[in-house]
C-alpha cells in the first residue's frame, strides 16, 4: 500500500470545482469517496476509481478526513448538521465560499461537537486545480493543516495563515477585490475604445502588459500606508488624479462612467477634507473609514 493510498479522504459536492479536486486527487493516486446531493455526478470519477458513496452520512463515517465544497454556507449547514454525530472526531475540511463570520460560525459549531476544523479559500477556477500557479489559503486548526498538508498540496500550493478560522476567508476576499475592481477597469477601458471600432481584443494586448507593470506600484503604496504618512515625496497628489476628465470623456463616448467615478468618490472625499496635496494611497483612508 503506497501512502497516497493510506490516506481516506471523502469529499461532498461535486459541482465544477469539487469535481476538479476529486479528479486532482485520482490523479495523485488518492481513492476517495465521493457524495453529490444530485445524481450522476459521480459517474465518470467512480470510472477513473473513485468510491461513490450512496449518502452523505456514508461518505463522512467511509474517511477520517472529509473535504466539503458545496454552494454556500447554509448548505454546509443543511448536509452536515444532521451528521454532526458522525463527524465527531473528524477532520473538517470546509472549500466552501464563505465570509469571514461564517467560517468562525462553522469553526465553533464544530468545535463543540468534537470536530477539527480547517477552513480554505480556494484562489483558482477548476482548470487550475492541480496546476502550477494556483493557491489555497487555509486557516482554523494548525494541526490540521500540519497533518494533511501532503494531500493539500496535491490540489495546489497551500498556506496557512492562522488559527483564526476566518483569515483565509478573509484573504480571499480581499485578494478577490482588487480582481474585481481590475477586470470593472479593464471592461470600463474596452467599452471606452469600443465607440472608434477599437474590439476588446485589441486594446487587452495593450492592457494585458502595462496592468502588469502596475502592479509593480503596490510595494510603495503599502509602504506608505503601513508608514501611515501620505505626504513622504514622490507621490502622485490626490489633487493631480482628479479624474473628472475620465469621467467627461466617458460621458462625451456614450458609456457608463461607474467604475472610475467610485475612484474619484474616494479621492474627492480625502481632498474635500484637506488632503488633496497628499499622496494617492491616502484614498485608503476613504475606504477604511467609509462615508456616514
Amino acid at each position: 500500500m503506497t501512502e497516497n493510498e493510506s490516506i481516506q479522504v471523502s469529499l461532498l459536492g461535486l459541482g465544477a470545482m469539487g469535481a476538479a479536486l476529486a479528479e486532482t486527487l485520482l490523479k495523485a493516486g488518492h481513492t476517495p469517496t465521493l457524495w453529490n446531493r444530485s445524481p450522476g455526478k459521480a459517474d465518470a470519477l467512480v470510472a477513473l476509481g473513485a468510491t461513490e458513496a450512496g449518502s452523505a452520512a456514508e461518505a463522512v463515517r467511509a474517511s477520517r478526513l472529509v473535504v466539503v465544497c458545496l454552494f454556500d454556507h447554509d448548505s454546509v449547514h443543511e448536509v452536515l448538521d444532521p451528521l454532526v454525530g458522525d463527524l465527531a472526531g473528524r477532520t473538517l475540511v470546509n472549500l466552501t465560499t464563505t465570509k469571514p463570520e461564517h467560517a468562525r460560525e462553522l469553526a465553533a459549531w464544530a468545535a463543540e461537537a468534537g470536530i477539527t476544523y480547517l477552513d480554505g479559500g480556494i484562489m483558482a477556477v477548476p482548470s487550475m486545480i492541480g496546476q502550477p500557479g494556483a493557491s489555497i489559503l487555509y486557516s482554523g486548526s494548525a494541526e490540521a493543516f500540519r497533518e494533511h498538508e501532503a494531500l493539500l498540496d496535491v490540489w495546489a500550493t497551500s498556506t496557512y495563515y492562522g488559527e483564526d478560522a476566518g483569515l483565509a476567508s478573509l484573504y480571499d476576499f480581499a485578494l478577490l477585490s482588487g480582481m474585481y475592481v481590475m477586470f470593472a477597469g479593464f471592461l470600463h477601458g474596452a467599452a471606452l475604445l469600443a465607440p472608434a471600432g477599437v474590439s476588446a481584443g485589441e486594446f487587452a494586448k495593450l492592457a494585458a502588459p502595462w496592468l502588469t507593470a502596475m502592479t509593480g506600484g503596490f510595494a510603495g503604496f503599502a509602504e506608505v500606508i503601513d508608514g501611515g504618512d501620505y505626504t513622504v515625496p514622490g507621490q502622485q497628489s490626490l489633487e493631480f488624479s482628479d479624474l473628472g476628465l475620465f469621467i467627461e470623456a466617458s460621458v462625451e463616448q456614450g458609456v457608463s462612467a461607474e467604475p472610475i467615478a467610485m475612484v474619484q468618490r474616494l479621492i474627492q472625499r480625502q481632498v474635500d477634507a484637506g488632503h488633496g496635496g497628499e499622496g494617492f494611497a491616502r484614498i485608503f483612508e476613504s475606504i477604511r473609514r467609509p462615508a456616514a
